[in-house]
């Protein structure tokens, strides 16, 4: 058989299918309600900030109520009424809900944490773009108890949802419903310096109980509440005088680190940012001896695959502005990854010194970073700079490029890069469509070397009947960027995932189906044009139910050119060969809002030489609105014609909240294909919005598992740091 004309012939079929599909379906509704402008009220006195609501200013103030479903009648008017109106004085913006319920009792409210899972329960959601570009926002929620949590977003599809900002919220339940006031400084926000400011506003209220979503405007099943191009306007803002703000979070560190092989030590450490608002869209962040003690730490899965596993970053100093410096090189590639930045070989490498830059200057989005790691051990002292430039075209839509370098005593490297995107809501009158390209390459001392640029064109078209994505990339051998993330290199890749999601069957409890008639990438060695890999996953059956379960069932292709044996575990490699493998995977899934929660995972079949099964299963338990627990096991079962493996993972979530400012939390996580077992305890008090009191005491196990003695862990620190913020 020739695969690589089957998969070509593959690729041609589905494209015909997917044409004659795509033009079928159009949908012509236009999903806004008048008023489409909410009325922001100047008032002069300050709000007695409790969450009740009751003072004359919110009676006075212009409220809107013209909520419309998305789910689960769409088009519908909410069925519990819902109310916002908006006030501000100089340096505040305040926004009071209304959020009345028929059947109080039914209020779902599992959580009181900062960052909580706000899917699984009640919410109620704003977003604000001050930029008013069509792209850029900031999304705030929160819950009955008054949990917060807040997202930056970019390009009104992704979002940040690691950022924190500087903003409150009190709420109040009663037999009515519930009710929130929330308070945003208007220093928390970046925005034009104008007289009159007009900013893009919108609003969402999630019943969860009822498994019901509600917008003020943009309630198509097609945008999210990112989409902020669809929102509504908030108008006039004026008499806010942008004054210049400087920020300055210093910290003072303590602990104690335990290690059997090494003497104890006693570190004390101290550092700053300095946060300068250079003009009212564009911020300078200034940070000296950065130390991220607070971090909760990196669950470490069963990896038997030959790729490395990627990292997410969770250091609070490069989460503000990530996507900013994000530059996606397709195929699980980055040209630049945080975490290359102040960590080596899973060791913290000191910064010293550092700078960034990012915000908006008119149309153009800027990203620009330079920071000086101190030496530790061998590793020499390194500067890395980032800049990455955007410039909006159009309604949303831009071109930009990206510059990187590494550099030290014993060599540098660099990155050049430009891309850019065509993005719209509007295609077919009123889908969303990107199309997008990028072309980088990576020198050496700033010589160019052969074989070494990468590039990607890809089309995206995601909407709720049709999700389609295609790309097409090559990567040569020879690219390599020091400051980003590789999967893989020499390749040219073939990428197309089609799904569909009809809602059909509703009379029989079906919210929508799930399917997934191919899910495809190929890879082919760039040198020799060779079939490296591919996979498909195809899913003849899946759905939504109207109680919030899911399930799917899918069929999984893997083919697997190995040019050189990896080691699964220390008495088992892989041998050099070609592989076609079929495996078969069921997934459950009930309804996180309620209070017991599970999901599932099985699958098996062929794997190299051998066959495995996987069985996943995680389970969530709501003890009251203060507790929170989530545990997680993964057992792999692997059966060679010489030896069998198996595999065990578990990882615990513990969250106690005793207010929505004092929590603590448990991570603990097994895995003995890694040998790991590690203990992770945090507590985090915040005394004051942006300030910060932390102590983490972590415990691990280094020794082979069997070996443990469980009261003598060989690695023990405990830190307490205090993190304080001034604004002058």
């Amino acid at each position: 058989m020739n695969i690589n004309k089957t998969i070509l012939n593959y690729f041609s079929v589905k494209l015909f299918y997917f044409i004659i599909i795509l033009f079928a379906y159009k949908n012509t509704f236009a999903q806004r309600s008048e008023p489409g402008i909410i009325q922001i009220k100047h008032i002069d006195n300050k709000i007695n900030f409790d969450g009740k609501l009751n003072e004359s200013e919110w009676k006075n103030s212009t409220h809107i109520d013209n909520f419309t479903q998305r789910d689960l009648d769409f088009g519908k008017p909410i069925t519990e009424r819902t109310e916002v109106a908006v006030l501000y004085n100089k340096n505040t913006m305040y926004i009071g809900v209304w959020c009345y319920q028929n059947n109080a009792s039914q209020i779902v409210a599992k959580n009181m944490n900062r960052d909580f899972d706000y899917e699984s329960d009640d919410n109620f959601q704003i977003i604000i773009s001050p930029y008013n570009d069509n792209r850029n926002g900031y999304l705030f929620v929160i819950n009955p108890n008054g949990a917060r949590a807040d997202i930056q977003v970019y390009g009104g599809e992704d979002g940040n949802q690691d950022w924190n900002g500087i903003w409150d919220a009190k709420t109040t339940i009663t037999d009515e419903g519930w009710f929130a006031e929330i308070y945003i400084p208007f220093s928390t926000l970046q925005f034009k310096n104008d007289s009159v400011l007009n900013w893009a506003i919108n609003f969402e209220r999630d019943i969860v109980s009822e498994n019901e979503q509600a917008l003020w405007q943009g309630w198509s099943r097609d945008y999210s509440i990112f989409s902020v191009a669809n929102a509504g306007k908030l108008s006039p803002i004026t008499n806010i005088a942008y004054a210049k703000k400087f920020e300055f979070k210093p910290y003072v560190l303590t602990g104690w680190q335990y290690n059997k092989d090494i003497e104890n030590t006693y570190p004390i450490k101290a550092g700053a940012d300095l946060n300068v608002s250079l003009s009212p869209t564009l911020k300078l962040n200034l940070t000296t001896f950065t130390d991220f003690a607070q971090v909760e730490a990196d669950r470490i899965p069963v990896n038997l695959s030959r790729f490395s596993v990627y990292y997410p970053e969770k250091r609070q100093f490069f989460l503000e502005g990530y996507d900013m410096f994000n530059y996606y090189l397709g195929d699980h590639n980055s040209a630049f990854y945080t975490r290359e930045i102040g960590i080596e070989n899973g060791k913290q490498i000191p910064i010293i010194v550092g700078a960034r830059v990012f915000g908006k200057v008119g149309k153009n989005n800027i990203g620009f970073l330079n920071i000086q790691e101190g030496k530790l051990d061998t590793i020499p002292t390194t500067n890395n700079t980032v800049f990455r430039y955007k410039h909006d075209i159009g309604k949303q839509s831009y071109i930009g490029g990206i510059f990187t370098n590494k550099i030290n005593n014993t060599k540098s490297n660099q990155v050049i890069g430009i891309d850019g995107a065509y993005q719209t809501s509007k295609f077919l009158h009123d889908k969303n469509l990107v199309v997008g390209a990028i072309l980088t390459t990576s020198t050496e001392n700033f010589t160019i070397h052969n074989n070494s640029t990468t590039y990607r064109i890809y089309a995206d078209y995601p909407n709720d009947l049709i999700d389609n994505f295609m790309a097409v990339g090559s990567m040569q051998k020879n690219f390599n960027p020091e400051l980003g993330y590789i999967r893989r290199t020499d390749y040219n890749s073939y990428s197309w995932y089609f799904r569909l999601a009809p809602r059909v069957f509703t009379n029989y409890g079906i919210k929508r189906l799930l399917l997934k008639p191919w899910g495809y990438t190929a890879y082919f060695t760039h040198s020799t044009g060779e079939l490296e890999s591919f996979s498909n996953e195809t899913r003849p059956i899946g759905a939504i139910l109207k109680t919030g379960d899911r399930f799917e069932f899918n069929l999984i292709q893997n083919y697997d050119r190995l040019d050189e044996a990896f080691n699964l575990t220390d008495n088992i490699d892989i041998p050099i060969g070609k592989y076609m493998m079929y495996k078969y995977e069921f997934q459950f899934e009930t309804y996180n809002a309620r209070r017991l929660w599970s999901s599932f995972l099985y699958n098996w079949g062929d794997f190299y030489t051998g066959k495995i099964q996987t069985f996943e299963a995680e389970l969530g338990i709501n003890i009251n609105k203060h507790l929170n627990i989530n545990g997680n096991y993964t057992i792999n079962y692997v059966q060679f014609s010489a030896e069998n493996i198996t595999t065990n993972e578990i990882a615990l979530y513990l969250n106690y909240a005793f207010t929505t400012k004092l929590n603590i939390s448990l991570f603990s996580q097994y895995n003995d294909l890694e040998q790991v077992m590690i203990y992770n305890f945090r507590l985090h008090l915040i005394p004051k919005i942006g300030s910060d009191l932390y102590f983490v005491y972590n415990i691990g196990y280094i020794e082979p598992i069997k070996q443990i003695d469980y009261l003598k862990p060989q690695t023990t620190d405990a830190a307490i740091k205090l993190v304080y913020r001034f604004v002058f």
